[in-house]
């Protein structure tokens, strides 16, 4: 008989052993109750204890893990306080700089703060020595990744009664101090590796932390999470990869065993994107992705997506490609919520944080062929930089549009944060912002304003140019093709087939499900991606897959004021009377400058629109018209140098049909009157 109660005993040990040496830091509330449960019963079986204990007795004991870490948190704050900054790089003083906040943040009894992977504190700051290894510090930094106070605590044992930890223990005023779990919830912040030296470990880590981050942190958390520091250099070793490489990236497939997976508009959906890499796999050396842009804006997580990209693309540059779409600029970022998304999640520092992601977007090449067969881009096909529009065109006059070859593509300066309307970087704006049509030939998309729309005879016509047999292009949404005539596939499914030639055929490809995901104006679409595999690449299978279950936030673009008119450069409507938006900017034929503004700092450049009443107690918008007559100021001295001396001429210009239409505005309105006072003076002489 002692013999068996001895093995029980020592069973019950070992019981005790395992369980005080887990951590219960993934385990819901219910888990971590039966855990502890358990333990209480293997507790009273090893001391020869037989009594049960009461729900008190458990709150009594949640309560000692709490305190006792709130005790090992103003230790630490000594100790920290007693650390010279002095000889720590910046990250490292982040570090200590967090840690002190971490401590306050569990004193003041906040268990929401963030923290560091304990192993951190020793590996990163450098500054514990071997007689610290005890100390409060470490024991502290073991509670707040997670691990539950047990060993120690009364014991407790109640099988009748399951704990709601939602209602055991609240601040004096009335808050809950567990919400989510029975202890604090600390959640992990990144830091870039020692020595620059990006591992598939550390990789891994960004993928769980952002996406742990966009389901329980505010954006204005975000930043502690995400430092600064990391941005820049996340940013800046990716910007020096993708500097290197040309506008169409050769993507050489060798293997029997190759697949190349490739990817259309995430809008900074991270949830269904974490969703594709677990159920394809994350890149490897036997499976390469392709991106096709538009990572950013309409989304809430544009920040996490374009981040995991950049950091799998440091990682494996040879098996990851991402290439630019229309929303990576400036005008786009700043109209479709990026740009406020950066604001909202870095505060002070947004602006230095945007500019560095407008400057990555700018490094991005324009297009890929993949295995010789295949050619992938955002927009599509694109005119040649022969044809190319000039301002000194004259108004009405038309031009000849020729398709343009992968050889011109190459030429492309395509470091220009936002596209140009004309000129020979046209090329940008045309592989960016083209559409597919069901009609024959190449002809400039008046309604967007920018890019081109090409029939089922261009397509033809570059795949046999260039010896192809698939094109795979983005782009298009849903909406951007509901209720149109052009009998183009609805992308219901996440993609269409749009043209089906003799040499080969032209898909589009969208992978944001339930687009968009915000808003009361849903299109219900499935998102989808293609696989390529050796030795047929160019017969691609398209795979759909529904959307993600998603945290409930506020998005940064307003979906529900403004309906979003895709035919007019991909812009809605803008919600404000006061101002005019850039779609609804008119430039007279010949007008729309060819060089680039922003070469003189200048983003917003002066249109050829005016808002005027209408009469009806409303505003319309009225063209400048061009002035007849000389233009004040020019011609300009032959001194003044380009990109100026045609900035003036545009300028000049402007005031010019400025002048000219007030002055026969008001000409109109002398006549008006005076004919009314006419009119008046015939009706009281009738009188």
């Amino acid at each position: 008989m002692d013999h068996q109660k001895e093995r029980i005993k020592s069973g019950c040990q070992k019981i005790l052993e395992g369980i005080n040496s887990m951590s219960l830091a993934n385990l819901d509330d219910q888990q971590v109750h039966s855990l502890v449960m358990m333990r209480e019963i293997a507790r009273g079986v090893v001391d020869d204890r037989d009594r049960k204990v009461t729900r008190s007795d458990v709150i009594t004991a949640l309560r000692y893990s709490i305190e006792k870490m709130v005790c090992a948190s103003r230790d630490i704050i000594q100790i920290l306080s007693r650390i010279s900054f002095e000889g720590l790089d910046d990250q490292r003083m982040h570090l200590v700089t967090r840690m002190k906040e971490i401590a306050h943040g569990v004193i003041d009894k906040q268990p929401q703060v963030a923290i560091a992977r304990p192993n951190l504190l020793a590996e990163e700051v450098g500054f514990v020595d071997e007689g610290m290894q005890d100390s409060p510090v470490v024991e502290s930094a073991k509670i707040c990744n997670g691990d539950a106070l047990i060993d120690g605590a009364q014991s407790m044992t109640n099988e009748d009664e399951m704990l709601d930890v939602e209602h055991v223990l609240r601040f004096d005023n009335g808050m809950d101090e567990i919400q989510e779990s029975l202890l604090p919830c600390f959640e992990q912040f990144l830091m870039w590796p020692p020595n620059d030296c990006v591992t598939i470990e550390w990789v891994q880590d960004v993928m769980v932390i952002l996406e742990h981050a966009s389901q329980k942190m505010l954006p204005s958390e975000f930043c502690h999470v995400v430092p600064t520091l990391l941005v820049d250099k996340l940013t800046g070793a990716a910007c020096s990869i993708l500097c290197k490489e040309p506008n169409c990236v050769e993507i050489n497939c060798q293997g029997e065993d190759s697949r190349v997976i490739v990817v259309g508009d995430i809008h900074g959906q991270i949830h269904d994107l974490m969703f594709l890499f677990k159920h394809e796999g994350v890149p490897s050396e036997n499976q390469i992705y392709v991106f096709n842009g538009n990572y950013v804006d309409k989304g809430a997580w544009g920040i996490e997506v374009f981040l995991v990209l950049l950091a799998w693309k440091v990682l494996m540059p040879h098996r990851v490609f991402l290439l630019r779409g229309n929303h990576e600029s400036r005008y786009c970022t700043a109209r479709y919520g990026f740009k406020k998304e950066v604001w909202a999640k870095y505060g002070d520092q947004g602006d230095d944080v945007y500019n560095k992601f407008l400057e990555c977007f700018k490094e991005l090449p324009l297009a890929s062929v993949i295995a010789n067969c295949v050619y992938t881009t955002h927009g599509g096909l694109f005119r040649s930089i022969h044809a190319a529009p000039s301002q000194r065109l004259k108004r009405n006059k038309a031009h000849r549009v020729d398709l343009g070859s992968l050889a011109e593509l190459y030429k492309v300066k395509r470091s220009c944060v936002d596209c140009p309307y004309e000129g020979p970087n046209i090329l940008l704006s045309d592989v960016l912002w083209s559409r597919p049509s069901n009609r024959y030939g190449l002809r400039d998309s008046t309604g967007q304003k920018l890019g081109l729309w090409w029939g089922p005879d261009c397509t033809e016509a570059f795949l046999k140019n260039h010896n192809l047999k698939l094109i795979i292009r983005s782009h298009d949404e849903p909406d951007s093709r509901a209720g149109k005539d052009d009998d183009l596939g609805d992308m219901l499914r996440g993609y269409s087939i749009d043209h089906d030639g003799e040499s080969g055929k032209l898909c589009t490809l969208f992978s944001a499900p339930d687009y968009p995901k915000f808003g009361k104006r849903r299109c219900n679409n499935k998102g989808a991606y293609a696989v390529l595999k050796s030795p047929d690449f160019a017969s691609p299978s398209f795979h759909s897959f529904k959307g993600t279950e998603r945290p409930m936030v506020d998005p940064y673009v307003d979906f529900g004021a403004n309906n979003i008119d895709s035919s007019k450069l991909d812009s809605s409507q803008s919600a404000s009377t006061s101002t005019l938006s850039a779609s609804e900017r008119f430039y007279p034929e010949g007008m729309r400058p060819e060089f680039d503004f922003g070469a003189l700092g200048i983003y917003n450049a002066p249109c050829w629109s005016v808002e005027l009443p209408d009469g009806s107690g409303g505003t319309q918008v009225v063209e400048v018209p061009r002035a007849s007559s000389l233009v004040e100021g020019l011609p300009l001295p032959p001194n003044i140098q380009e990109p100026h001396k045609a900035a003036y001429e545009y300028l000049f210009e402007l005031v010019a049909g400025l002048k000219h239409m007030i002055v026969t505005r008001e000409t109109e309105n002398m006549a008006r009157v005076s004919a009314l006072r006419s009119r008046a003076r015939k009706r009281k002489g009738q009188g």
